[in-house]
């Protein structure tokens, strides 16, 4: 166990999960110069260990290994050891998670990583039992020592692999992918209880997105296929029915039993996914659920300054899911003989129990989730807030952050609550106030310290997060915040002669690779997202060498996308057809009625111009759609 004596340099550090391991008899070091300078002045290997705070099997490995006497005694004694937040230096695990998928096939955190004193990876693995991962050291010992030149030769062998230029492929038509990625989603569609593919199932809202959003203008099973799995999931026991908010993903295909861990991300784009089924479908369902994601921001995830937090934890005393599940004893002495009952048989608590001898409330079985129990909640949610004390990441990560202004600003375009817009508005002033100096973006910022330089998804989501304001608010400034933001991001992170962007900038640290991610995993790629913004900030804008940069952008993403582009859901959503219309106003007021959906990009004037005029002394409209452009009118029926 950790002797609580026992402290490392990781000490000094602002890192929720770097903290957790500041007294780990492990000889931590942060990533930087000092750790790779002893690695070579001793001639040792280093170990690089990845995670993040919320992270259950980061836990289990930390428990199990890195508080075990032995072990940290032979990490201390023949290796160099790195921690490392992956959500402060995504351009480093992007790096060493393709160095992981590369030795193994596949990925995930804890991500363990060996490697010289110059950063060449010689070998790589996830999770490791305390037991392996002993003899793993021992054996790394044995070959650093007699078989140098070969780890040598892996190490180059993978830097290679890493750095080199993906084949060229040949540029297939947007709709053709679009078509193709609607093919895999109802091919690997679960019609029992939604999502795709078998257990373990990720919500992967930017799907749902595509879904949606492909059915405006094509079929009627894409819109069937996402709203089965919105309920579902909302049904399932991923969606906490007492303190509301989502988990991470469920472990069974009925979306009962999740990794209980909540990520602002998640949330953010879920919700983002709900708003646009109720703007689609018109079902009050999805508003209301949206609504419930939103209030568990407000009161969980909420910083007083505006900001929203990172993650909420999985684990109790080691035991995942434990703050989150109930036995029905528990259920009846908290809301009395009467209510207990009514609540137990509508969210499935039996004293059998339906997860390892327990309950995870649920609603998979009703048929209609429309009975109100939000009285009996409150009683609950404060027995279990009392109960246990769940950890939270008060990390506040730009990327994300914009992932739920964005949100926000898209709940209130949809629903005309101004509590959301000012929400949004209320945020994006704090990344101005908090996470922007010099005018250089940085990744976050935790206990008042700053993190270091931003990296592409954290400029592209606050440009894709500003635009939405403008689109929700009409306000100009936020348009002309946007476009300053996307000429940072042309300077720093453009592939001039390839195309697309990197991840990380000329002036950010280089590494031993400069990865462009396409791929949209857990959160849609930063490549995809400037896809969209290049797209809105041309419609807005007319601006040619806007024009230009999103042809090329739809260009090298159609190639990335052109073998799986299910796997660019996002992408292909950015850029489902839009109707462009410019409105001239004759009064502010009008501001108030004017409607705007999702895939309607519309740019406000305050004045007539040459080509724009006002009809009848009246608010106009210009409507363009594809090479068609309609009449003025002083109305907007689309």
């Amino acid at each position: 166990m950790t002797n609580p004596k026992t402290s490392n340099r990781l000490t000094n550090e602002t890192s929720p999960y770097l903290l957790q391991h500041a007294n780990n008899p492990v000889d931590w070091f942060p990533w930087g110069n000092e750790a790779f300078e002893k690695a070579k002045a001793e001639d040792k290997p280093v170990f690089l260990s990845i995670g993040y705070s919320t992270c259950h099997w980061c836990h289990v490995m930390e428990h199990e290994s890195f508080e075990n006497e032995e072990i940290a005694k032979i990490l201390n004694n023949s290796f160099v050891s790195i921690k490392l937040d992956k959500e402060e230096r995504p351009d480093i695990d992007s790096v060493y998670m393709r160095v992981c998928q590369a030795y193994t096939g596949s990925g995930g955190w804890p991500t363990s990583i060996f490697m010289s004193a110059d950063q060449k990876p010689f070998f790589a693995g996830t999770y490791f039992p305390p037991k392996n991962f002993e003899n793993l050291l021992n054996q790394i010992m044995f070959h650093w020592k007699s078989e140098r030149a070969k780890l040598s030769k892996s190490g180059d062998e993978i830097i290679k692999y890493l750095n080199a230029e993906a084949p060229l492929r040949q540029t297939p038509e947007i709709a053709t992918l679009a078509d193709n990625a609607f093919l895999t989603f109802k091919r690997m569609f679960d019609k029992e209880y939604g999502g795709f593919g078998r257990a373990p199932k990720f919500p992967s809202p930017h799907n749902l997105m595509f879904l949606l959003g492909y059915n405006s203008y094509s079929h009627n099973e894409a819109i069937e296929m996402a709203e089965k799995t919105l309920l579902q999931m909302y049904k399932g026991g991923i969606f906490d029915h007492i303190g509301y908010g989502f988990s991470r993903y469920s472990t069974d295909k009925m979306w009962l039993a999740p990794h209980f861990e909540k990520m602002l991300y998640d949330n953010a784009l879920l919700a983002a996914s709900y708003t646009l089924a109720y703007e689609v479908t018109g079902n009050a369902l999805y508003k209301e659920i949206a609504g419930k994601i939103f209030e568990y921001i407000s009161c969980e995830m909420t910083d007083s300054g505006g900001g929203f937090y990172s993650a909420q934890d999985a684990d109790i005393d080691g035991v995942e899911g434990k703050y989150y599940i109930f036995s029905q004893g528990e259920i009846l002495k908290v809301l009395g003989e009467e209510d207990g009952k009514k609540f137990c048989n509508y969210f499935d608590i039996s004293l059998k129990g339906n997860f390892e001898g327990e309950n995870i409330p649920n609603i998979i079985r009703q048929k209609q989730p429309f009975e109100n129990m939000t009285e009996l909640l409150p009683k609950l949610y404060d027995y279990r807030k009392n109960r246990y004390d769940l950890h939270k990441d008060n990390k506040i990560l730009t990327a994300w952050n914009s992932l739920m202004i964005w949100a926000h600003a898209n709940a209130y375009r949809a629903f005309k609550d101004d509590r959301y817009l000012k929400t949004a508005e209320k945020a994006a002033s704090f990344i101005e106030g908090n996470l922007i100096k010099d005018d250089i973006i940085h990744v976050g910022i935790t206990e008042g310290k700053l993190g270091g330089a931003g990296f592409l998804d954290d400029y592209a989501f606050y440009t894709m997060a500003l635009i939405s304001l403008y689109e929700a608010s009409f306000n100009e400034s936020y348009l002309e915040r946007a476009l300053e933001v996307n000429g940072k991001i042309v300077e720093q992170f453009l592939d001039k002669e390839n195309g697309g962007f990197y991840l990380y900038g000329n002036d950010s640290e280089q590494l031993i690779a400069r990865p462009k991610e396409s791929y949209d995993g857990a959160i849609p790629s930063g490549n995809s997202v400037m896809a969209y913004n290049l797209d809105r900030l041309y419609k807005l804008t007319k601006d040619i060498g806007l024009h230009t940069l999103s042809q090329n952008q739809n260009d090298f993403m159609n190639k990335e996308a052109a073998t799986h582009p299910g796997n660019n859901s996002f992408y292909l959503y950015a850029i489902l057809p839009t109707k462009d219309i410019v409105c001239i106003l004759k009064n502010m007021d009008d501001l108030k009625e004017l409607e705007a959906k999702h895939n309607w990009v519309i740019k406000v004037l305050y004045a007539s111009t040459d080509d724009y005029k006002l009809l009848n002394d009246k608010t106009t409209f210009y409507v363009c759609e594809g090479e068609k452009c309609l009449p003025g009118s002083n109305t907007l029926h689309i």
